[in-house]
C-alpha cells in the first residue's frame, strides 16, 4: 500500500477533475490509501465521488483572493497552490505524511514538495502547457506572463514523473518546454465504466417502465444531438449552432422540427466567462432563430449527464485542437457516433468513418455529418457498436488502472534507491 496524495486546484466539474478523480478511484481499487488536498471544494459543483465520504478531501487557501481587480488570475492560481504545497510539505499531520503526490495543471508546487520533512516523490500530470492556454494580448501581459511561463517549464522538470493525456500532447510539450530533457509518459484517461455500466443498466429498466422526455422541452420522438462541454468560448459551442442552422436548411421542415440541440455544460458562477458565454449563447440562439430547437443545461449531475448520453442519437464534440478530450470516450461507450473536429486528442480516440466523423472546422463539413447521421439509422447503430468496443479494447479503466498503479509501485523504490546512494 502507498499513501497517495492528489493536489489539485479546484474540485470542480471539468475534465481535468475527472481525470483526477479516476485516478483516484483507480489507485484506490489497487488497495492505496488515497487522500486529495485543494484550495477549493463545492460540494454541491463536484463529481459525487469528492463529497460522498470515498475520499478524505481537505481545503487549504481557499481565503487567498482568485483574482485582483479582475485581473491576475494566474497569479492568484500559483500563490494559491503554493499555500497548499507548504502545508502538504510541512504543516501536515504526521499520521497523514504521504508517500506519492500527484499534482497537475500547476506545476510551481513541485519545489516545494521536494523540500517536505518526509520528501514524497512526485507524479505531475500534464493536461496541456499552461502558457498555450492564456491568450497573449499586448506587451504589458507577455511580460506579466514571462516569469509564469519560466516557473511552468523549469518546475515541471523538477518532477520525479511527468505524465501527459495524449500523443498530441506529448508533441505540443516537446516543442513548448525545449529546455527540458523530460521526456514525458502518455497515459490516456479513461472512464468510470463500471459506473456508467450500472446507471444504463437502471436507466433502461426505467425506460421499460416510464416513456418520460430527456427534457421538458425536448418532445419524446425527438431526435438529439449532444454538446458537452463547459461554457467557454475555446469550446466552441457556436460551431454546434451553426451547423444546425445549417440541418435546418438541408432538411424538410417536418424533419428538422424534430431535431433538437442539447448544450450541457459545466457553470460556475464565480466564473466570469461562464456568465457571459452563456448568455452569448442564448443571444445566437435567438440570432439563429434556434429557440424551438435548442436547450441550454448547466452543470448536469452525473446522473443526468449519463441520462442524456443513454438518450442522445450522436455527440457533438466542437472543442479544437483539445488536448485529449474525455467526452468523446464517454459518448462511444454509450454507443453513441462522434461529430469531432479534426485535430487534437479526438484524432487518437475517433476513428473517421468508423466510429463517427472527423470534420473541418466549419459549419459546412459539421453540418453534412449531422445531416448523414440523421438519415442513416443503420450507420448510427454501428458506428456506436464500434465506439463501444473500441473504448472497450483501447481506453479500458482496468488499463488504465494497471499503468497507473505500476507507475506510482516503481516511484517508491527509485526513493529507496536514492537513499541509499
Amino acid at each position: 500500500m502507498v499513501r497517495v496524495l492528489f493536489l489539485h486546484p479546484d474540485l470542480g466539474i471539468g475534465g481535468a477533475e475527472r481525470l483526477v478523480v479516476d485516478a483516484a478511484l483507480a489507485l484506490k481499487e489497487r488497495g492505496h490509501d488515497v487522500s486529495f488536498l485543494t484550495n477549493h471544494h463545492d460540494s454541491s459543483h463536484c463529481f459525487k465521488e469528492t463529497a460522498d465520504g470515498s475520499f478524505p478531501v481537505q481545503v487549504v487557501g481557499d481565503w487567498i483572493p482568485r483574482q485582483l481587480f479582475g485581473r491576475f488570475y494566474a497569479f492568484c492560481a500559483y500563490v494559491r497552490m503554493l499555500y497548499a504545497a507548504f502545508y502538504a510539505s510541512f504543516f501536515m499531520p504526521q499520521r497523514q505524511e504521504v508517500q506519492v503526490v500527484v499534482c497537475d495543471l500547476i506545476s510551481v508546487c513541485v519545489p516545494v514538495l521536494r523540500l517536505a520533512r518526509h520528501r514524497p516523490q512526485v507524479l505531475f500530470y500534464c493536461h496541456f502547457p499552461d502558457q498555450l492556454l492564456s491568450a497573449r494580448e499586448g506587451m504589458l501581459k507577455r511580460l506579466y506572463r514571462a516569469p509564469i511561463n519560466w516557473l511552468e517549464e523549469h518546475t515541471i522538470g523538477l518532477a520525479d514523473k511527468v505524465l501527459v493525456n495524449s500523443k498530441f500532447t506529448l508533441r505540443v510539450f516537446q516543442d513548448t518546454f525545449r529546455h527540458l530533457s523530460t521526456v514525458p509518459d502518455v497515459l490516456y484517461p479513461s472512464l468510470p465504466t463500471q459506473y456508467f455500466d450500472k446507471m444504463e443498466h437502471k436507466l433502461e429498466q426505467r425506460a421499460a417502465l416510464l416513456d418520460e422526455p430527456v427534457h421538458a422541452r425536448v418532445p419524446r420522438n425527438s431526435f438529439i444531438y449532444l454538446d458537452i462541454n463547459r461554457y467557454e468560448r475555446k469550446k466552441n459551442h457556436a460551431l454546434a449552432l451553426h451547423s444546425l442552422r445549417l440541418l435546418g436548411n438541408m432538411l424538410p421542415s417536418l424533419d428538422f422540427k424534430r431535431c433538437r440541440l442539447i448544450i450541457a455544460g459545466g457553470y460556475d458562477t464565480r466564473c466570469v466567462e461562464n456568465v457571459e458565454h452563456y448568455a452569448e449563447l442564448e443571444a445566437l440562439t435567438a440570432e439563429l432563430k434556434l429557440e424551438d430547437h435548442v436547450v441550454l443545461l448547466q452543470s448536469p449531475t452525473d446522473e443526468e449527464k449519463c441520462r442524456l448520453l443513454y438518450t442522445a442519437h450522436c455527440l457533438l464534440y466542437t472543442p479544437e485542437n483539445e488536448h485529449f478530450g474525455i467526452v468523446p470516450l464517454e459518448g462511444m461507450y454509450f454507443r453513441k457516433p462522434v461529430v469531432a473536429l479534426n485535430s487534437g486528442g479526438p484524432t487518437e480516440t475517433v476513428v473517421h468513418t468508423s466510429t463517427g466523423f472527423l470534420c473541418e472546422k466549419t459549419d459546412k463539413s459539421f453540418g453534412g455529418a449531422m445531416y448523414q447521421l440523421f438519415r442513416d439509422e443503420a450507420l448510427r447503430m454501428k458506428m456506436g457498436d464500434q465506439g463501444h468496443k473500441r473504448v472497450e479494447q483501447k481506453f479500458s479503466f482496468e488499463a488504465f488502472a494497471d499503468r497507473l498503479n505500476q507507475i506510482v509501485q516503481e516511484l517508491i523504490p527509485s526513493k529507496t534507491a536514492k537513499k541509499n546512494k
